[in-house]
């Protein structure tokens, strides 16, 4: 590491010899691998781009030069050549730094990116802002290929193209490989681009035309920026200058190539090719496995797991195959995230009822809407934090329809490591004000099934909400019964308190029930919320507790207090959930005990709040 070790900064790079390059990028790759074994994290991208790396913080004078990174999980090498290689054995950990890039972390962070298809639109800002003030600066977006596949790219490509004095690169970082296999026609497209087809005739052509003086210019261009004669791409269309495709790892060519573009003005348009897990046999030969691995030995590479406890995910997985062997109307949508939602056994078994639909969480939600009008039933496996994208389509194009569409939405609540931009917080709060959606929290694995049977079985539109991770090993029955709509469960009978504990917060709650001899309801939908519950326990209890790992505001207990307060029923109510603030990346055992959502935490907040429990409930104002 003795290249390294002498960078705490880009400047440091800069002042480094066009030759001690390559040496550099052995030593940053060697670095990326050994601090991600030991900490987890994304490891197959961040080694695909480390030559991108550095050319561009070599060529370009960052931070006052913009590069907006997309998606975000790439920025390692990043990371460590702007001042925190030191601090990468504290990566995606409590107080640590982010595994995305952040604004209050770094100024080489321009911008917040971990969802993903925004650099362009973000960098194109920066771009314009630059113009408007009078400053003469660049900005980089750099995009994989896989979220290209977005709307919002080409909504941004389409806006830039117009400004033909704007100092905006893209560069799409194309390795053939989202964290799904990538999907849709731009990827033949760019396959085709890369098959070296248009390049070789384009090169022929040339040969037959030019002068020998052109063609000893179009040679030593070729050498400095090769692809440059690859004829219009669809790119050119968009009113971007396209150069490329070239090889990512190449530094030679990816230096000046940066260079020649750096001194060009308008919108350009970079393609380089790149490999996930470059450099790395194992992540090479696998780049899915070890796209966000945990801790491992690098020399022996990650080892097959034990026979643990079943995760949600795999719980979602197994009954979508044993509902389609069911019902042949049931069809499988995923927004890209293949592997992440559980669908890999169902595409292997039904590849004719699989769609992933690129990441397009928008197209995602609307093509399922159209399905559904033909009488299909799809279930649309997403992420909480990724439905967001596709709200207006939810309200506009499937519940305003009340078109029969089932929404699995994974990583609801607190992630851990991926921190707040993939935490799964505001679901219940942004679904349960929309008219004819029933929603549901799953408790345990085995009901996580049953709500989703009871949610495909819903003539309407339906969403089950669950966790990151394994559950508390509850038994898993095989059938595909359904719960009652709308109907709590009272899982322990107390006295005086309430406690109305939804999805992943009944485990807890029963165990401060035990220590509060509180009832303890296991409330399984927020909507439609099991109100005639609600009365019955108003009159025997005198006050409730409601607890959500999601946040308190708009959430389950406001639904309580709502249904309390039009049944003209006084009650004193208090709502655990998570803050009003976003939660930093951590254990998320760690930081559910710090928004008090452990067994401790919510003993000590009904204390805080009613007294020490003696048979007369004192409230405190």
């Amino acid at each position: 590491m003795n290249l390294l070790k002498k960078i705490d900064g880009p400047a440091d790079l800069r002042k480094l010899s066009r030759n001690q390059l390559k040496p550099l990028a052995e030593e940053l790759r060697a670095f990326v691998l050994d601090s991600v074994s030991q900490t987890g994290g994304h490891l197959s991208s961040n080694l695909g781009t480390v030559e991108l790396t550095i050319a561009l913080h070599y060529v370009f004078n960052t931070p006052e030069d913009r590069i907006v990174w997309d998606v975000g999980h790439q920025t390692y090498p990043h990371k460590i050549l702007t001042g925190r290689r030191d601090r990468m054995n504290t990566l995606r950990q409590f107080n640590g730094i982010s595994g995305f890039p952040r604004r209050d972390e770094s100024e080489y962070d321009t911008f917040g990116t971990a969802h993903s298809s925004t650099s362009i639109s973000a960098a194109l800002g920066m771009a314009l802002a630059a113009k408007t003030k009078g400053e003469n600066r660049h900005a980089i977006a750099v995009i994989g290929d896989g979220a290209m596949t977005a709307g919002m790219a080409f909504e941004a490509l389409n806006n830039a193209g117009v400004y033909d004095d704007v100092n905006l690169l893209v560069i799409l970082n194309d390795n053939d490989m989202s964290i799904s296999p990538p999907v849709g026609a731009l990827n033949r497209y760019l396959a085709r681009l890369m098959s070296g087809k248009f390049y070789a005739a384009a090169k022929n052509v040339g040969k037959t035309v030019l002068p020998a003086p052109m063609l000893e210019l179009a040679k030593r261009l070729e050498e400095h920026a090769k692809g440059m004669v690859v004829p219009a791409t669809m790119f050119e269309e968009f009113g971007f200058n396209y150069i490329g495709p070239i090889d990512g790892h190449d530094l030679e060519s990816l230096v000046p190539t940066l260079q020649n573009l750096k001194n060009l003005k308008g919108p350009q348009f970079l393609h380089v090719v790149t490999r996930k897990g470059q450099g790395y046999k194992l992540a090479e030969a696998d780049p899915v496995l070890y796209h966000g691995p945990g801790k491992f030995n690098p020399a022996e590479g990650i080892k097959p797991g034990g026979a643990g406890k079943v995760t949600y995910t795999q719980v979602f997985g197994d009954w979508l195959c044993d509902m389609a062997e069911k019902d042949s109307r049931l069809i499988g949508i995923t927004p890209a995230m293949r592997e992440g939602s559980g669908l890999v056994q169902f595409e292997q078994r039904y590849p004719d009822r699989y769609y992933d639909v690129g990441i397009a969480e928008q197209h995602a939600v609307t093509f399922a809407g159209g399905l559904a009008c033909e009488g299909l039933k799809p279930v649309v496996a997403i992420y909480s934090t990724f439905l967001q994208r596709g709200y207006d389509q939810l309200i506009h194009d499937i519940a305003l329809q009340n078109l029969d569409v089932t929404f699995a939405l994974d990583r609801a609540g607190l992630v851990g490591a991926d921190g707040a931009t993939h935490a799964g917080n505001y679901d219940i709060a942004y679904l349960r004000c929309i008219p004819n959606m029933v929603v549901m929290a799953a408790s345990d694995e085995n009901e996580c099934r049953q709500m989703l049977s009871t949610a495909y079985e819903y003539k309407g539109p339906a969403a089950v909400r669950y966790p990151r991770g394994s559950g508390i090993g509850a038994a898993i029955d095989k059938s595909l019964a359904t719960l009652p709509l709308g109907k709590g469960e009272v899982r322990r009978e107390g006295k005086e308190i309430a406690i109305l504990a939804f999805g992943t917060m009944v485990a807890p709650s029963l165990a401060a029930g035990e220590e509060l001899d509180a009832t303890v309801v296991n409330m399984r939908f927020i909507k439609p919320l099991d109100v005639a519950l609600v009365k019955e326990l108003a009159q025997t209890h005198a006050a409730f507790v409601t607890v959500e790992e999601g946040a308190v505001m708009g959430g389950a207990g406001s639904a309580v207090a709502e249904a309390l307060a039009e049944a003209g029923i006084v009650k004193p109510v208090l709502h655990l959930g998570l803050p009003d603030r976003f939660i930093d990346h951590g254990d998320a055992g760690v930081l559910l005990g710090m928004c008090g959502l452990d067994a401790k935490g919510i003993v000590a907040s009904v204390r805080k709040r009613f007294g020490k429990g003696e048979p007369r409930l004192v409230v405190n104002n």
